[in-house]
């Protein structure tokens, strides 16, 4: 299914977008990695930092394998940094330090967004994978309940993409405003930091439009039985 051509019509512009974000971050990522702060404080530091004065004294800071694999677990309450992030006091490392610091802050107020993610994900890791082996599965044993079935769960996954587009949004905001409010950035360099976490922000928006048409794409098998 996935050589015909009508589904390249469909998802290609969003595989150009996505191409593009991840393109944007490693370039804006690079970028600013080559400033340093004028603190000098490292990613691990800033992060250890705001959470302290969050009082989330009991959320730690660890070290993560893999490039910029940052993220904050809301299940286990451990924020974890990739090297290029923890051990760096460039402005980029900074910047994502606090995005995930962020998400705590989120989980710490009950942020309904996240809390909705959160919820989803098990259904939705489940909804991106068994979803397109029954909608595949359904076209080509002419089946249309498989169709519907797969179409439904991967409609639980479209709709984590949306969920987090909110999520990561209003993280970007808290991690600038946490980074003005404790002095960690200067004026110049909180301009570097919102270049750095808008760059990331796409790669979700093209996430969402991958999805959206992929979806669309479905639709159009099921309505064409």
């Amino acid at each position: 299914m996935f050589l015909d051509p009508r589904y390249f019509v469909y998802v290609f512009p969003a595989i150009l977008l996505v191409i593009y974000a991840q393109m944007k971050v490693k370039s804006t990522f690079a970028e600013f990695s080559r400033y340093r702060t004028r603190l000098g404080y490292t990613g691990g530091e800033v992060a250890r930092g705001l959470l302290d004065k969050a009082g989330l004294h009991d959320v730690p800071v660890e070290m993560s394998r893999g490039w910029l694999s940052d993220h904050y677990d809301p299940l286990k309450k451990v924020l974890r940094l990739s090297p290029e992030v923890y051990q760096s006091n460039s402005v980029a490392s900074v910047g994502v330090a606090a995005h995930e610091v962020g998400h705590a802050l989120q989980d710490q107020k009950g942020y309904l967004p996240l809390r909705v993610r959160t919820g989803l994900f098990p259904l939705t890791a489940a909804g991106s994978q068994l979803g397109p082996i029954l909608v595949i599965l359904g076209v080509i044993f002419r089946f249309g309940g498989l169709i519907n079935i797969g179409i439904v769960l991967f409609s639980a996954a479209v709709f984590f993409t949306l969920v987090t587009l909110p999520v990561e949004f209003n993280a970007s905001r808290r991690a600038v405003a946490q980074l003005v409010q404790g002095g960690y950035v200067s004026d110049q360099e909180v301009a570097g930091v919102k270049k750095v976490l808008s760059a990331a922000s796409l790669t979700y928006v093209a996430a969402a439009a991958q999805a959206i048409l992929t979806l669309l794409y479905y639709l159009s098998l099921r309505n064409r039985r």
